[in-house]
């Protein structure tokens, strides 16, 4: 056999195994990707649900947040399941839009915590300025009231005049 004939041989078989070798490659380049992709995804899901959390904890209506966290979770297991099955593609896709998804629920969970913790605490100071103003008025009206009735109390007693009784004995 020729050098040129195997030569030739040689590229007629590496043209039939390349497809499979550059698959081989792709897909493992794909699923570091989807795998990545999940992997962020996951930490941001973490992080708003934490934001969530602080949120509510700190009295804020955290329901529309929560709504978005659960679309966000469905595209987080249709990434999972996608790449157990091999769509990585796909898998990478649902990863990217719960990654979005959650990621724009962390900064509006710390906004509604902050805002809560604000109203809370400016109604903290009102009520604590209307119980001091309440107790002040209540207290000179109390001692108001007490030196208008010792006024009438003393004028009352000293207006009487003694009675003389006759000693009819």
């Amino acid at each position: 056999m020729s050098a040129s004939r195997q030569y030739l041989i040689f590229l007629v078989l590496f043209a039939f195994m390349a497809p499979f070798f550059a698959f081989t490659v792709t897909t493992s380049h794909s699923e570091d990707v989807a795998a990545s992709a999940i992997e962020k995804a996951e930490g941001v899901m973490v992080l708003a649900y934490q934001g969530v959390l602080e949120a509510e904890r700190a009295g804020a209506d955290v329901s529309r947040l929560l709504t978005r966290l659960n679309v966000a979770s469905e595209y987080l297991a249709r990434a999972h399941i996608l790449y157990r099955v091999g769509g990585l593609d796909d898998a990478t896709r649902f990863a990217d839009l719960c990654f979005e998804t959650a990621e724009k629920v962390k900064p509006e969970a710390d906004r509604l915590r902050n805002t809560t913790l604000v109203e809370s605490d400016m109604r903290l100071r009102f009520t604590m300025t209307e119980s001091v103003v309440s107790v002040c008025l209540i207290s000179v009206a109390g001692f108001l009231s007490w030196r208008v009735f010792k006024r009438r109390y003393h004028q009352r007693v000293l207006g009487m005049k003694p009675e003389l009784v006759s000693d009819e004995s």
